[in-house]
Formats: C-alpha cells, structure tokens, sequence
C-alpha cells in the first residue's frame, strides 16, 4: 500500500428519479448502478469503486429520499441514513430549475448535524432552457449551505462530469486505497446480475407492477466452455402482475430476458445462457423476512 494514494467515501445522496445512478455510472464509465425513468429504483446501496492514478474514490448510491410506504420503503430510508454517517463527504444531487423539496432540506440538516463536507450536484442541465434558472437555482441552495462546490452536470450527454470528479478528488485524503485498482464494485455477482434483471422490469413494464417485483439469483455456474449459466427467479405480488410480466405467448419476459442477458454478458464478458421463472408472493414488500430473503438485509425492521 502507497500511503501517498488518497481514498474518499462518498454517499450519493437526494430525492428519488434525479439521476443519482445515472451520474455514478457516468463518473464510473460504465453502468454499476441500475437507471430507470421510475423513482425508487435503487434499493440497495450500490458501492462504485473508481481508481484513477492516485486517487480512489469509493460511492454509495443510496435510494432515493422518500416517505416510506412499507418495509422495503423504511430499509430503504434507513440505508440513506446510514450512508450519510461515515462518508467523507456527500454529493447531493438535485433537479435544475427546481425548487429545493422537504427531502432536500433534511438532508441538509443532517450535513449541517455532523458537518459534513458535501458538494451540490445539479443534474440535466441539458433539459434547462432559461438558463438564468440555473443561476437562481445556484444562488438559493448556496444560502442554505456552505457547499464545497456547485458543480452543474447533464448524466445524459456528460456535461460537466469531468468538472465534478476534480471536486469529489479533492475530498481525497492520503493513507492508501481500500480496494485493489481494478475493482469496480464491492457488491456480490449475484446482486449485480438480479439488479441488471430488475431494471429491465422497470424499464419494460409499466405503472406500480415494477416496484413489487424482486429478483433472486438461484445459480450462477460457469461451464467448462466460458458460458455462464444464470438461473433467476422474478417475484411479483399478483397473479395479474405475473401475467403482465409473462405477457402474450411469453413475449414481455423473453424481451426482459433477453435485454438482461445482453447487459450481463456486457459486464461479464462472456456468453451468458439465462433462464428466468416467475412466482407470486403476496405483499412481499411489507413482510420483513421476505424482504430480507430477496437480499435487503436489515437487522431490524419496524
């Protein structure tokens, strides 16, 4: 270990469907965390591990700041909560041209709490166009905190990225990196393939029947040719969503499948031979042994 390399943890922090994911796989160069149009789509915090040169930066993309409705909803609040507590500093992202919302400010209490060095990230800038909104929009969260940069950014085209890793790098403290140089993320394969599933359920189907499903990994084994065999099981809490998610002749899941496939052997780089299957359980959301089974592990829930 290079007591010269610097390392920051870093919680990616905000309300939900403002690009937090999108912009950790921008700064990554390449998808870790999953991204749909629909809020609350990260469940778990994702650990993006970025080394370049000297520098490591490790990120927590936490869900998204919400009122829980649930158990999976009071994990997921509680994983936020736990993120901010023992980072180096936070980057909270936020929508241009809005207003800061109730979840904004309590997150602000809690930086201003713990003084926690945090910087503003102000993402789709490309979808602005008065651009004195942005400047107003600048001006209100910097009387609210002490930022230590505002750093506009647009995760769809780029903008401004490579502006905001120069702020988060210098969060950087010496005394070595935490991960070996060529890891990506600390989550187990397992997570990272049900999470590559689940967004093509969100991006595939419509309305509520996306955030009552969960998807568990039942094999992961590599075969003495390279291929890579995934069996996967989809829960969902109706038999109408099961039908939706199946579709016509089987049409919606083969999509699904397929989609997932190609994004898995993307990440792995080999062929993948996957293999999906649907079962029913009722309001698994709201039974905590449940949510704990589909890999939301908690030690408590309330």
């Amino acid at each position: 270990m290079n007591n010269k390399d610097k390392s920051a943890f870093v919680a990616i922090v905000g309300r939900p469907n403002v690009g937090k994911s999108s912009i950790l796989n921008r700064l990554m160069g390449q998808k870790i965390a999953i991204v749909s149009s629909k809020p609350q789509t990260t469940r778990n915090r994702i650990t993006g591990v970025l080394t370049q040169g000297e520098y490591q930066l490790v990120f927590f993309d936490t869900p998204g700041m919400h009122r829980p409705k649930n158990t999976l909803g009071k994990y997921m609040v509680r994983s936020v909560n736990e993120s901010v507590g023992g980072v180096d500093c936070c980057m909270l992202v936020v929508e241009a041209g809005k207003e800061p919302a109730p979840a904004d400010l309590s997150l602000i209490e809690k930086f201003k709490a713990m003084e926690m060095p945090a910087i503003l990230a102000i993402n789709k800038i490309d979808t602005l166009r008065e651009k004195d909104a942005l400047m107003k929009q600048i001006l209100t969260y910097s009387g609210l905190y002490d930022f230590d940069a505002v750093v506009p950014v647009s995760a769809q085209d780029g903008s401004g990225i490579g502006e905001l890793l120069d702020e988060l790098k210098k969060q950087a403290s010496e005394g070595g990196h935490f991960f070996d140089d060529d890891t990506l993320t600390d989550q187990p394969e397992r997570v990272i393939v049900a999470e590559i599933i689940r967004e093509k359920i969100l991006r595939l189907c419509d309305k509520e029947i996306p955030h009552g499903t969960a998807v568990l990994i039942e094999k992961m084994k590599t075969r003495d040719n390279g291929i890579l065999d995934i069996d996967a099981t989809i829960f969902c809490e109706r038999e109408t969503h099961k039908r939706i998610i199946i579709g016509k002749n089987g049409a919606m899941l083969k999509k699904i499948s397929t989609y997932a496939r190609q994004d898995i052997e993307r990440f792995f780089d080999c062929k993948v031979f996957l293999q999906t299957w649907i079962k029913v359980k009722e309001d698994w959301r709201n039974r905590a042994q449940l949510v704990r089974n589909f890999g939301y592990d908690e030690n408590n829930f309330d």
